[in-house]
């Protein structure tokens, strides 16, 4: 019997449904591993380690509660490092489900990394919690057995960025529910539409207002359109950081009367935004993996993203990538998002590729990196 430990604190007791962030990558993980360990000859036992608020609850999953309310951070970190440690002693391997693993770990180990925003946009936190990451996601790499990567941009990075050999990282990509994620009846879109007083036909993007979004080159793609060819831009997301100069850009191109922001969109009704934009626009030069265009392709919606970082690697061939910087490029993007016969292709080659991320490949790949860390042959 191998047994795993895995540290799901960042499983959120209060998060809304299950696709958000970290929070869904290791909930999509925790409910495939059984199965995928089910059609393993070896046997395999797992425990998720959660904060004493959380009520997680998985079939073939153990999960033990801490005492401590871990949501906020410093509660956490205080737990993965004083106390995480001895409660180890029964365990053959231990998964650090994002970045960081005990400094006193003695249980060889997994970590999985989502990306290294933090050393490339480190403005975006705390000089405490920047410092905490850096140090410790580059130890906790260095001295696990193996280091998941969610895509191979990320995986890249990593031995670019800490060094951290090639053959030591498997990539598991995260998943896509598609029976959330999926193309909606028109009538369900059209009242959709009418509840929230929307356009027929309207270009979206979702995501946190931040400068590696790269929303003010997307305006000023979309400003250099004339406006008889602008339809209606939808920018869905909350305030970041250093986010004012995107709130400049629509002053200085006057796009006022056709630029809109609707805030942070609940996960509830993503699928109902997606369906009903004409395209789907993510110019965002710097992305781990990139969700919202695997959410959108799944949807069924055309996608056009730029060409940097894990976006080709998620979009492919099924829609349109753009050199990030480049404004002339996203405005014959915008444009060529008119021609119908180009989005009934993207459409039909974005839900084809959407198909290719499940959560049950997630959970395999992730049992042979289990595999590999404690010197088990990948053959079956």
């Amino acid at each position: 019997m191998m047994h795993v430990g895995l540290n799901a604190h960042l499983h959120s007791a209060r998060a809304g449904y299950r696709s958000a962030g970290i929070h869904g990558y290791i909930d999509g993980l925790l409910r495939h591993l059984p199965a995928a360990a089910a059609g393993d000859p070896r046997d395999w036992a797992f425990s998720a380690f959660v904060g004493s608020a959380n009520p997680l609850a998985i079939d073939g999953v153990a999960v033990r509660q801490s005492r401590l309310d871990t949501e906020p951070p410093p509660r956490r970190i205080l737990w993965e490092q004083t106390l995480q440690p001895w409660l180890l002693g029964d365990f053959d391997l231990y998964h650090a489900l994002a970045f960081v693993a005990p400094l006193l770990l003695t249980t060889p180990s997994v970590v999985t990394v989502y990306d290294l925003s933090f050393m490339h946009y480190p403005r975006v936190l705390s000089p405490a919690r920047r410092l905490y990451l850096r140090l410790f996601t580059a130890l906790s790499c260095r001295r696990a057995r193996r280091v998941i990567a969610i895509s191979h941009s990320t995986a890249r990075d990593l031995t670019a960025t800490l060094n951290i050999p090639a053959d030591k990282i498997d990539v598991a990509a995260p998943g896509c529910d598609f029976g959330f994620f999926r193309p909606l009846p028109p009538e369900t879109i059209a009242a959709f539409r009418r509840a929230h007083d929307l356009p027929e036909r309207y270009w979206l993007f979702v995501g946190t207002l931040e400068p590696r979004k790269n929303l003010p080159t997307l305006l000023a793609a979309y400003a250099a359109l004339p406006p008889a060819e602008r339809l209606p831009l939808i920018i869905g997301g909350g305030k970041g950081w250093d986010y004012e100069p995107i709130f400049a850009a629509v002053d200085d191109y006057d796009l006022g009367n056709t630029v809109q922001f609707v805030g942070f969109i609940s996960p509830e009704l993503l699928p109902l935004w997606y369906n009903g934009a004409q395209s789907f626009v993510y110019p965002s030069v710097f992305e781990g993996f990139g969700l919202p265009v695997l959410e959108a392709m799944a949807c069924g919606t055309p996608v056009i993203a730029a060409a940097t970082s894990s976006l080709p690697e998620v979009v492919g061939a099924a829609g349109l990538t753009v050199p990030p910087h480049d404004t002339g490029a996203w405005t014959e993007a915008l444009r060529r998002s008119h021609d119908a016969a180009w989005r009934d292709s993207a459409r039909a080659q974005g839900l084809s590729a959407a198909q290719r991320y499940t959560w049950a490949e997630t959970a395999r790949q992730t049992l042979l990196s289990y595999r590999r860390a404690v010197g088990m042959s990948d053959n079956r």
